[in-house]
């Protein structure tokens, strides 16, 4: 019988005995690789800059027009940004991460049939354990905003009720509007220090996992980007289209978050985001003789990766993004025209991006 290393194994597939070759031999014979890096350097640099200005320009551009009056940027483009972003992300975590996960550590693959990683379902197992985690943190935030604000969130809403001891917030208009009315300008109305407050800390907790979900996914295609072989000239301009579709998704969805005076976080979340890609290609390219994306080691920590990040995306776009933005929204059925529009960008979106997986 052929005899494996960690990496690399004896393996002679010209004379295959199926009485005596394991699973595990034949899989990783045609998964484990060396590296393929194969020149190109001056285009590998320029990818770094590239990369870093699309992705950053794409980020920053809905939270600076927003905060930019003059540019007088029309609601639709905002409204396309936003859920044209959502559907991205959504076709991130399952097409970008949950797929190329079970490919690298599921089973039927090199890592899933050897050791340990053959005697469980580990993939979906950490996909499991991630949205609990991302779960149990967004829960208790919740917690933690209604104990200290004294904030009540209704089953089925977004609305929210101030206790008693905030009623220095300012009082309901005195007018003939229902009780929907009232709910919808409490959604717009950026309030008093309190509820500015209360809702950021309610919102930023959510998008931090949600930003560090994409950002491992970021990191990993950074350094295979830096040290991929014959594919670098298809995989460059798909991920620059990759890199900007996620960014304007981020973008658009921090320029969501009432910061209030937190006015410096917006612009660090956005340089975390376009910085992240950029640094693992050079990474990748200062390893590029040393780094082995197809050693089994290696496809153990992208499927890993991989899955954390899928676990996280897959909470925060179906429960923060769709049912947020669309199920649970009181004031969706007085704007059906525009509901329409949001939910055919959020189809867009993820259609684009799901065809973008077909070659990265």
């Amino acid at each position: 019988m052929a005899s494996l290393t960690p990496d690399k194994m004896s393996f002679d597939p010209a004379s295959v005995d199926l009485t005596t070759a394991s699973k595990e031999e034949v899989l990783c014979y045609f998964a484990v690789s060396e590296n393929d890096y194969n020149g190109h350097l001056g285009a590998r640099i320029s990818s770094i800059f590239v990369i870093l200005f699309v992705s950053s320009a794409f980020t920053v551009f809905p939270v600076l027009s927003k905060r930019v009056p003059n540019w007088k940027i029309s609601e639709g483009v905002y409204l396309f940004a936003r859920y044209f972003g959502t559907g991205v992300i959504i076709a991130t975590a399952f097409i970008h991460l949950l797929d190329p996960a079970y490919k690298r550590i599921g089973p039927r693959t090199c890592v899933g049939e050897s050791g340990y990683w053959a005697e469980y379902s580990w993939c979906a197992a950490i996909v499991l354990a991630s949205v609990v985690v991302v779960f149990l943190v967004d829960l208790a935030a919740e917690v933690y905003v209604e104990h200290k604000y004294g904030v009540h969130r209704d089953e089925g809403a977004t609305n929210v009720f101030i206790s008693h001891e905030h009623q220095d917030v300012q009082p309901p208009r005195q007018a003939t509007v229902t009780p929907k009315d009232e709910e919808c300008t409490e959604r717009s109305s950026q309030g008093d220090s309190v509820t500015a407050e209360r809702s950021f800390r309610q919102q930023i907790a959510a998008f931090l996992f949600l930003e560090f979900g994409i950002i491992f996914h970021s990191v990993i295609i950074g350094l295979n980007l830096g040290v991929t072989g014959s594919e670098f000239a298809t995989l460059y301009p798909v991920l620059v289209f990759h890199q900007s579709f996620e960014g304007l998704g981020i973008g658009a969805r921090m320029s969501a978050i009432q910061f209030g005076k937190h006015t410096w976080l917006p612009w660090i979340l956005c340089a975390a985001y376009g910085l992240t890609t950029p640094i693992s290609i050079a990474i990748g390219l200062g390893v590029h003789t040393t780094y082995t994306p197809g050693s089994k080691v290696s496809l153990i920590i992208q499927g890993v990766l991989n899955a954390v990040s899928a676990g996280i995306l897959i909470y925060s776009s179906l429960v923060e993004l769709l049912a947020r933005d669309f199920l649970f929204d009181p004031c969706r059925i007085k704007r059906r025209s525009k509901l329409l529009f949001m939910v055919c960008c959020t189809l867009l979106g993820a259609g684009i991006m799901s065809l973008i997986g077909k070659w990265a």
